[in-house]
């Protein structure tokens, strides 16, 4: 017979997160709506969050419903030509939605290896296509312009790779224990241990903005790197105002702290330490070269091809738009697992982002053209995909304006921060 008491705490802890993903992670106000997107299985989840999200006052709440085997039947049945269409329609409206006032939230959990035995030259036409019609609203979210929020789910695809030897039903119990306790919902109050969590973040960036490094050197097991960071960068992490007035967590979870590097400053090697699971497929040990910015060499021992078709999406995809600093001792990173999925990977390990910058990591940027930030070294594309260096054995180096050398991090822990 099932155990009720399980079912029942599960059910409490469910319901804990999708209060936290309203309150915390959206911090949605009375009058919004509310565009979100799930999975299929994610559906009790997605039920859950519409409530504490009317609960709250919103006046819609629209939810947008994918499926892995819709997916594949795509890369199995449709005809060649049909891999360079993406619903324009969909994203257009999302973009006026989120003009309209609309608050932004998907549930992620998707299958990292979904795509894995697809044809690459597919995967990667079906990746550019959908990333031009998404431009309008992916513009809105990358310049923090509406509070988001992303959350995960368990599902039976993704469990099964973060636990390969489990029956499907125990393997999936097992990951949502593991997403219960990296969201902090195992807690008697959810909110108020967020709130302390943010606290800790925000006294970081603090630390960071008041240094105002001209750039972080890192020294890794194959990583010999140098990222200047962009004129009148800003550090920023957890809890910030998106540009609406609303104060929101855009990740559950989150560990990092980040701003934006200099697209033209970027030089030398480094070594992914975490696989990339990108659009279904997987892309381990990343070895790049970095030479004025660009990336001038790339491998990977699994996924090569992949990468090198991302790389080739736009001119800034080969560049990079985000610089993130994780303690090895994050609570995800001391989980021992691999969640092949970067909303957790990239809160287990500090990190790189090639692609679209965060326009809000610089000083003074609302209503300034692209192209004057450009001229600061924010970066412009069509993508931004974080992948993972950071490690126990990874040291970073804090370069002052004056040429002073600090250290930052050492065995992949902050040095008095």
């Amino acid at each position: 017979m099932p155990d009720d008491s399980l079912a029942a705490t599960f059910e409490a802890r469910l319901d804990k997160l999708a209060a936290l993903a309203v309150r915390v992670g959206l911090n949605l106000r009375p009058g919004q709506e509310l565009v979100m997107t799930a999975p299929v299985e994610a559906l009790p989840l997605v039920r859950r969050i519409a409530t504490h999200a009317y609960q709250a006052g919103a006046t819609l709440v629209t939810p947008l419903i994918g499926d892995d085997e819709v997916a594949l039947a795509r890369y199995r049945h449709a005809a060649p030509e049909a891999f360079d269409t993406a619903p324009g329609w969909l994203f257009q409206g999302m973009a006026e939605a989120f003009r309209g006032g609309a608050a932004r939230l998907a549930v992620v959990g998707e299958s990292p290896t979904l795509l894995a035995q697809q044809d690459p030259e597919k995967v990667a036409r079906a990746n550019r296509a959908r990333s031009i019609a998404y431009r309008p609203a992916l513009e809105l979210i990358t310049s923090f312009a509406i509070n988001w929020n992303l959350v995960p789910a368990a599902t039976p695809g993704w469990a099964k790779e973060v636990f390969p030897g489990l029956p499907e039903a125990e393997a999936v119990a097992r990951l949502w224990d593991a997403i219960f306790a990296a969201c902090r919902v195992d807690v008697a109050d959810p909110v108020a241990e967020w709130a302390a969590h943010n606290a800790r973040l925000h006294a970081r960036t603090t630390y960071l903005n008041d240094k105002d490094f001209l750039e972080l050197r890192y020294r890794g097991p194959g990583t010999d790197l140098v990222i200047g960071l962009a004129d009148g960068h800003l550090w920023a992490g957890g809890a910030e105002p998106a540009k609406n007035g609303i104060v929101c967590n855009p990740n559950i979870p989150t560990e990092e702290v980040f701003t934006t590097p200099h697209r033209l400053r970027v030089d030398g090697t480094v070594r992914s330490t975490k696989p990339l699971a990108y659009q279904g497929t997987l892309i381990e040990d990343i070895r790049v070269t970095f030479a004025e910015g660009r990336i001038v060499e790339a491998n990977a021992a699994k996924g090569a091809e992949v990468l090198r078709k991302v790389l080739e999406t736009d001119e800034g995809a080969a560049r990079l738009g985000e610089v993130a600093l994780v303690p090895h001792s994050s609570p995800i990173s001391a989980s021992g697992l691999l969640f092949r999925n970067t909303l957790f990977d990239e809160n287990a390990a500090s990190h790189i982002a090639l692609g679209q910058a965060y326009t809000t990591c610089l000083r003074d940027s609302a209503g300034v053209p692209m192209e004057r930030l450009a001229e600061r070294g924010a970066n412009a594309s069509l993508i931004h995909i974080d992948w993972m260096i950071g490690s126990g054995a990874l040291d970073i180096d804090g370069v002052t304006k004056d040429g002073a050398v600090e250290p930052l991090m050492r065995g992949g822990e902050f040095v008095g921060v």
